[in-house]
């Protein structure tokens, strides 16, 4: 069967965790990842119980006159994935708004969950990597006004099937999204997002809020600031999905670390694996729905660990 003959699937329940998969140069542990590593980890997370991958949007980080470090292309590496998987959610990490053509970027959306079968998870943000932008002359400035702009051409577009926005810096005339994917009703659209501005228009029009990566401590202050833009929109609380991503560097002992502090960079979440579920499990009681773990080290014979810390964090519920 074709991915786009299979059913949309279900929301998924806790535990729903998703595998950032890398993408840089020297980002595999050292090595470049190629696309079979690429492909590998993919099936590797499926196999372990993850219910999602994601892939970030970046052209390369550092000086591009000087140390570089180059990137694969985020939507052509989720397009073959949507042709080479059949369960795993496809989600973006997030897409710079301003890398694309808002209404452009609507159609490859639908596109990309016709073929997958109705598994695309559209995040989106404003963009953070100056360097990246000035390099291949993407606008930087004013690009939380870009984002808005956008960001209302895309939810119309996904969710009513057109959008007119005469904006300052992006406009929409009658785009239409046709023909539609197997979600009529709109993919979920995912929000990137930090600072008053940007979560209120999450509380505005996010079917999800991505806090980045945050250990618990810090999710919890950032849901505290959405809800009180959820409160400011009239929306309910509970009709926003909240994911955060967290650093998970299994075996070894568990860290002395309050959990709470827990799932940085500096200080990943570690040990066997009924610490790093519990620790995990601490997200949820504060309110998130999924978790993006970034393995440490990131290679394929890494993501097998987590399936015991998926087993147990089931059990758990």
């Amino acid at each position: 069967m074709s991915p786009s003959m299979l059913s949309t699937p279900p929301p998924p329940t806790w535990p729903s965790l998703g595998l950032n998969i890398p993408f840089t140069e020297r980002s595999m542990d050292g090595a470049t990842p190629r696309w079979a590593d690429i492909l590998a980890m993919a099936h590797a997370a499926a196999d372990a119980g993850f219910d999602a991958v994601w892939i970030s949007d970046h052209v390369g980080f550092g000086d591009p006159d000087e140390e570089w470090s180059g990137a694969w292309e985020c939507w052509t590496l989720l397009s073959a994935l949507a042709a080479s998987t059949t369960r795993v959610r496809l989600g973006t990490y997030v897409l710079a708004m301003p890398y694309r053509n808002p209404a452009l970027l609507a159609k490859m959306a639908e596109t990309l969950d016709e073929v997958s079968g109705g598994r695309l998870i559209l995040g989106i943000g404003a963009g953070w990597n100056e360097p990246e932008f000035a390099s291949y002359n993407f606008p930087w400035k004013r690009r939380f006004d870009r984002f808005e702009e956008g960001l209302r051409i895309v939810a119309g577009m996904l969710r009513d099937g057109r959008a007119t926005v005469d904006g300052r810096l992006e406009r929409a005339s009658s785009a239409r999204l046709e023909p539609r994917g197997p979600r009529p009703e709109g993919l979920p659209l995912l929000v990137g997002a930090g600072g008053p501005r940007m979560l209120r228009l999450t509380a505005e029009l996010g079917d999800e809020w991505n806090a980045g990566m945050r250990p618990p401590w810090e999710f919890a202050e950032g849901c505290a600031e959405l809800d009180a833009a959820l409160d400011e929109v009239g929306r309910d609380r509970s009709s926003i999905r909240r994911s955060v991503e967290a650093m998970v560097r299994p075996g070894g002992d568990a860290p002395a670390d309050d959990v709470d502090r827990l799932g940085s960079g500096d200080r990943p979440i570690s040990g066997p694996p009924d610490a790093i579920a519990a620790a995990l499990d601490r997200y949820h009681d504060l309110g998130a729905d999924h978790v993006q773990v970034q393995l440490r080290p990131n290679r394929v014979e890494t993501v097998a660990s987590l399936r015991p810390v998926i087993e147990r964090l089931a059990a758990r519920r």
